[in-house]
């Protein structure tokens, strides 16, 4: 999201004219995501459906994870990897004068943190802090797109936080591949972000994105200080992937399905409200029946709030797409991953009925799917439909929760 912000709001600087649909433009640039088998195999069916007579650009990561197939399904005029920044208006220039264009290099840059952007959202300000991480999981793709570690100083970010503050945002999405890795290459790191950020002027939030846990460990303790901070979301998203240390192993996670719990465990005691997201992988190579259950069995222990249940896919160069031994037949695959969404459904409904009856506030950061409704955030982060024929968008409201679904709370605005 932040990348096509910033290609949309480089272009608009240049000159360009934003399109508000396929068939008005002139170019169209698909901004793509290849970290799993079914979504590549989803934007390649919609690049062959981009209509014909528009010059088409393709950006992100697929170009450069799967380029062999793109070249061999896809008609295109340019394509360029992730965060080019200013790099697109050139890209589009070119493709406009007729040329081919193909820019896959340049995986050491990171854009400015101050280029212009088209926001999405005028509420919510979505901040890159670094690109790339210091994983090497077995099944990952997306570390031959977005390369090695490269983060943004304490003061650029900051810097960027209190610009998109002045211009009305009031939600940060601190993001990153791993925001755990975050100021390690420049002998810093995420608590101490967090606790700068914290100190900042103004009523505004802060949701941090993904951490992987073998990299929380070492600066569990000031992490967790940092987010006692008004401004930081209680909300955590631990990816465990698998409960069987042998599948971690073969997945190349350094830390134990005991390790994971033990953060979990030290978040909730300060923050019993917080809001737990975590990842699994189902069908990885090796994993057996059992190994399976230790799993479902972790997640019984766990209770995450937010459990996103992803089948196995091979990507292309991955270590894992070569591992031949203990490969899971697809229905099996299929089998467990339907077993585990339905275990995840039910404990993120438990989760939610305990805030039945919670009264607070809420930041309204999106309208809702009904007319009438839109959606806020409480402290913890937990989505609440509300009703009202007035525009709540970027309020602060008083809310008490009357119904609880597995992915949402329904709320009433409550009297003070």
């Amino acid at each position: 999201m932040a990348d096509g912000e910033v290609l949309a709001g480089c272009l608009a600087q240049a000159g360009f004219q934003l399109a508000a649909s396929e068939s008005e433009a002139d170019v169209l640039i698909y901004n793509t995501c290849a970290v799993k088998g079914p979504t590549e195999n989803r934007i390649i069916d919609a690049l062959k459906r981009a209509p014909k007579g528009k010059k088409l650009v393709v950006a992100g990561c697929l170009p450069i994870i799967s380029f062999e197939r793109l070249l061999h399904e896809v008609r295109f005029d340019g394509a360029v990897g992730p965060a080019v920044g200013k790099g697109i208006v050139d890209v589009v220039s070119h493709v406009l004068a007729g040329e081919k264009v193909v820019e896959l290099a340049g995986l050491d840059a990171k854009p400015k943190l101050d280029l212009p952007r088209v926001k999405s959202n005028p509420v919510i300000s979505v901040v890159p802090v670094n690109y790339g991480c210091l994983g090497s999981c077995t099944y990952c793709c997306v570390v031959f797109a977005r390369g090695h570690l490269r983060s943004y100083s304490i003061k650029e970010v900051a810097e960027r936080v209190q610009c998109d503050f002045a211009a009305g945002a009031r939600e940060f999405w601190v993001t990153s591949q791993d925001t755990a890795c975050y100021g390690r290459d420049l002998g810093s790191n995420l608590a101490e972000l967090l606790e700068a950020l914290g100190g900042l002027a103004g009523d505004f939030k802060v949701r941090v994105g993904m951490m992987t846990p073998n990299m929380v460990t070492d600066m569990q303790n000031q992490l967790i200080e940092s987010f006692r901070s008004d401004k930081v979301f209680k909300f955590l998203h631990l990816p465990v992937q698998s409960g069987d240390d042998e599948t971690l192993k073969r997945m190349r996670r350094f830390y134990t399905a005991l390790e994971f719990k033990e953060i979990v465990d030290a978040f909730r005691k300060v923050f019993p409200d917080l809001t737990l997201a975590t990842d699994i992988i189902v069908g990885f190579p090796g994993e057996t029946a059992e190994a399976f259950e230790k799993t479902l069995k972790l997640l019984e222990e766990v209770k995450p709030d937010v459990v996103n249940v992803s089948k196995f896919f091979a990507r292309p160069k991955t270590t894992a797409a070569k591992m031949q031994d203990g490969l899971v037949e697809l229905g099996e695959i299929k089998r467990r991953s339907t077993i585990a969404a339905k275990l995840a459904k039910r404990i993120s409904l438990e989760r939610n009925k305990r805030w039945v009856g919670w009264v607070g506030e809420a930041l309204v950061d999106e309208k809702g799917k009904v007319e009438g409704s839109w959606v806020g955030r409480n402290f913890a982060y937990k989505p609440i439909v509300i009703k009202s024929t007035d525009c709540l968008m970027d309020k602060t409201v008083r809310v008490k929760i009357v119904e609880a679904s597995a992915t949402y709370l329904k709320g009433a605005i409550a009297e003070l």
